[in-house]
């Protein structure tokens, strides 16, 4: 119960946020929106509402206090996360065919674990590697053929689809290695504790990163819910088609920060 309770916790802080650079009509592509339904759009709006407001109540205020932290040790801090994603990223890689990628980003967590000091320092990217790409397992049904399915609001876990729904529990049965030696085996070395302190640090990391450009989405939004909806379904189909052509990508996370590449 304890540990459901910390997860949910942590995940609306990643559910709930989104990035600015849009209006209330969003650039998005309505076509791209329409292909997913919002079979319970009632219930996932009700759902929605109810994020905002543990979000509004917790977690940014966590978040702000978190921006006040020097800029190297918040650097440090989400270099740190990113390395320990790499994890999952790697199975996906090869998962998805991608064995270059797999070679790479294997080079990538050894170099960042190691002279990269856990990989608080990004060393790999400073010695040539490719700017890192994650993957998850959503993404990788998607590679795979699997549709999307209805767009669901979870509560507290927020916007998703019941294909990365199934996706995200690939995590903990089996395929997070990260997961598996902390939550699941309890090692010597490290035990849940550690699991779920990763995971309260993406969330604050990310939603410190995103603060403003949640405020201004929501103030310039004349449908917040809608805005949500289309930008998390638009990053996840260019995620999975592992496009560089857009414009528009969402930054750290599950989402990353609207930006001109």
């Amino acid at each position: 119960m304890k540990k459901i309770l910390i997860t949910s916790l942590i995940s609306i802080m990643l559910a709930t946020n989104v990035s600015a650079g849009t209006d209330g009509e969003n650039s998005l592509s309505k076509k791209n929106s329409a292909q997913v339904k919002d079979c319970f759009e009632s219930l996932n709006r009700t759902t929605f509402k109810f994020n905002q407001v543990l979000d509004g109540v917790i977690f940014e205020p966590v978040a702000k206090a978190y921006r006040v932290l020097p800029s190297p040790v918040r650097a440090g801090t989400s270099n740190a996360l990113d390395n320990l994603s790499t994890l999952v990223t790697i199975p996906n890689n090869i998962l998805q065919g991608e064995l270059k990628k797999a070679s790479v980003n294997t080079g990538r967590f050894i170099i960042n674990t190691t002279v990269g000091v856990v990989g608080i320092f990004d060393v790999a990217q400073k010695i040539g590697f490719p700017e890192y790409e994650k993957e998850d397992y959503g993404q990788t049904l998607g590679t795979m053929g699997f549709g999307p399915g209805c767009y669901i609001v979870l509560p507290v876990l927020g916007p998703s689809t019941v294909r990365d729904t199934v996706g995200s529990f690939a995590n903990m049965l089996g395929g997070d290695p990260w997961y598996n030696v902390t939550v699941a085996k309890d090692t010597q070395h490290f035990s849940d504790f550690d699991y779920w302190t990763s995971k309260a640090g993406v969330g604050i990391d990310f939603r410190a990163k995103n603060i403003d450009s949640l405020e201004n989405l929501e103030k310039n939004s004349m449908d917040f819910y809608a805005s949500v909806r289309s930008l998390y379904l638009q990053d996840r189909q260019l995620k999975i088609a592992n496009s560089s052509d857009t414009t528009e990508t969402m930054e750290d996370g599950n989402w990353e920060e609207i930006e001109s590449q």
